[in-house]
């Protein structure tokens, strides 16, 4: 799969004719892995998510992935490279904590 069209600055990225925030480029590839691989399980998890308070455990889980993503939250662009990297380590330590990898 190509990749997506991306704005000139890099920001955004265009999918289906709507501009969406582009990933973090500064992120570590191994700590943005992890963060897209909660994002995925989350993502599936809203979809099974047959009681209510399950579905809103998993779309909490799927905004904290977004947010170490930079992708939601304070603009990646806005921050200093340390303060995006601590929010994308705290966001997965959250995540871990709600769902670890493998349970």
């Amino acid at each position: 799969m190509p990749a997506p069209e991306r704005t000139d600055d890099g920001r955004w990225i265009i999918v289906g004719g709507r501009r969406w925030r582009a990933q973090d480029p500064a992120l570590e590839p191994a700590l943005a892995a992890r963060l897209r691989s909660h994002l995925g399980r989350a993502r599936a998890a809203v979809r099974a998510a047959v009681e209510p308070v399950a579905e809103r455990r998993a779309r909490d889980r799927v905004q904290l992935a977004k947010e170490g993503l930079g992708e939601r939250g304070t603009a990646w662009w806005e921050l200093s490279e340390a303060e995006r990297d601590a929010r994308a380590r705290e966001r997965l330590e959250r995540l871990d904590e709600a769902a670890p990898p493998g349970a």
